[in-house]
């Protein structure tokens, strides 16, 4: 098979990581991919977002299976123009991607198929916004509708908080036209949990669990983020929850879309809230998440490139994954100024020595590239340094001692990822 990843983050490097050790790939291509990955694959400079020059490369290349990393492509209908053109693709076609597309289509969908999640409302003024969360108080939950890169979720402690995330959606025009139409919702009480799911528009075959760290400070502090790091096994998703989630939320989803006329094939990504009330669901996202999916790969043990023809092709009814009992933890190392204003261009060394001193370590580059001889910081979140052993605890150990040997003064990282798991 010659295959085709789709993005340039710490997600897609884990992929490629994964796809490069399977005997059924032939040939490996990331567009654009990242200096990591180049070990893994042959990188194309082609944009996730060039959606005619992804089609055209695949044909010139004879590219035989695409699996689109990101949101954004899929979102845009890149797995439909690729199947229109005979090209099997992993991944929801547009129709179903708005699951992650669109936080206000999930809820609606959610309120007419009784899936549990918070309370809403669904709002293009500002006026009639903040009417909504003066009425309701707080803590509440501003959202701004469209993709926004993880950056256009508020969790105002305040009305008053509140109502600025409104105005930087409406008012602002923040986040764009992603932002032209926010979702107010009730703030969830409990433990927040990532729960994965590989379908095929029928089945749905539950993949590990893993907890993800949002705020960008030790303690839960600061803004959101794309995620400072995650593990997994989750401790806080028994067998019990995993059951509930699947019955509840995965597959009422599933038949849900199938019942629209948009059946969901791919990764279903399910954030979860562990409230009292038994889990409910935050949002859903149409993809891997990132950085969770560097967590969950390290932990499959079968061949990774069948199960995701299975979901293409629709038979993953008769298919079985098996996953190893250690535990694999992540942390991020992200530029200084990480989320609002990351600082481009400072050199990362010993990088490779790092890497050699721990066989049980794995770094994903997440955002670097290559500037003539050296590493240089490329993004927000750079590089991802994957941790496993028997407990959490060992994980840990083993990620955060090959990160005390990268020589990089302007990155930083949380240094208590899996205090939940600990604390239990």
């Amino acid at each position: 098979m010659r295959v085709l990843v789709v993005g340039s983050g710490g997600r897609e490097h884990a992929l490629c990581w994964a796809l490069a050790a399977s005997p059924l790939c032939d040939a490996l291509f990331c567009a654009p991919g990242n200096p990591g990955i180049a070990a893994e694959a042959t990188c194309v400079p082609i944009a996730v977002t060039d959606l005619d020059g992804i089609l055209a490369f695949c044909r010139q290349e004879k590219i035989t299976f695409v699996i689109v990393g990101p949101e954004a492509p899929l979102v845009m209908g890149l797995v439909d123009k690729l199947e229109a053109a005979g090209i099997a693709a992993f991944g929801p076609t547009a129709a179903a991607a708005a699951l992650e597309g669109s936080k206000g289509f999930t809820k609606d969908l959610c309120a007419k198929y009784d899936i549990p999640t918070g309370s809403y409302g669904r709002f293009t003024e500002a006026a009639t916004a903040k009417d909504y969360v003066r009425k309701h108080g707080a803590p509440i939950v501003v959202k701004a509708d469209g993709l926004a890169a993880g950056k256009g979720v508020t969790v105002a402690m305040t009305v008053a908080e509140a109502e600025s995330a409104i105005d930087d959606a409406l008012l602002d025009n923040r986040f764009g036209s992603a932002g032209a139409e926010v979702v107010v919702e009730e703030f969830l009480a409990g433990e927040e949990a990532s729960f994965f799911a590989l379908t095929d528009g029928k089945t749905a075959l539950p993949l590990a669990s893993a907890q993800d760290h949002k705020r960008v400070g030790d303690g839960d502090v600061g803004p959101n983020t794309g995620g400072m790091g995650a593990y997994s096994p989750a401790p806080c998703v028994t067998p019990e929850i995993a059951a509930t989630v699947m019955q509840r939320i995965i597959n009422p989803t599933l038949a849900a879309m199938a019942k629209e006329g948009t059946p969901y094939k791919g990764v279903l990504y399910a954030g979860l809230m562990l409230t009292q009330d038994g889990p409910k669901l935050i949002e859903y996202n149409a993809r891997f998440g990132d950085p969770e999916c560097q967590v969950l790969l390290p932990r499959l043990k079968s061949d990774l490139l069948p199960a995701l023809l299975a979901s293409r092709d629709g038979v993953l009814k008769d298919f079985d994954l098996r996953w190893r009992d250690e535990v694999a933890l992540c942390v991020v190392m992200a530029a200084k100024g990480y989320p609002d204003d990351p600082q481009k261009g400072s050199v990362i060394r010993h990088l490779a020595e790092a890497q050699a001193s721990d066989p049980t370590v794995q770094i994903f580059h997440a955002g670097t590239k290559s500037q003539g001889e050296s590493l240089v910081a490329d993004g927000g979140r750079v590089l991802n340094v994957v941790g496993t052993g028997a407990t959490v605890a060992e994980a840990r150990q083993h990620a955060y001692a090959v990160i005390d040997k990268i020589d990089w003064p302007e990155g930083f990282c949380r240094r208590d990822i899996g205090w939940r798991a600990l604390e239990k």
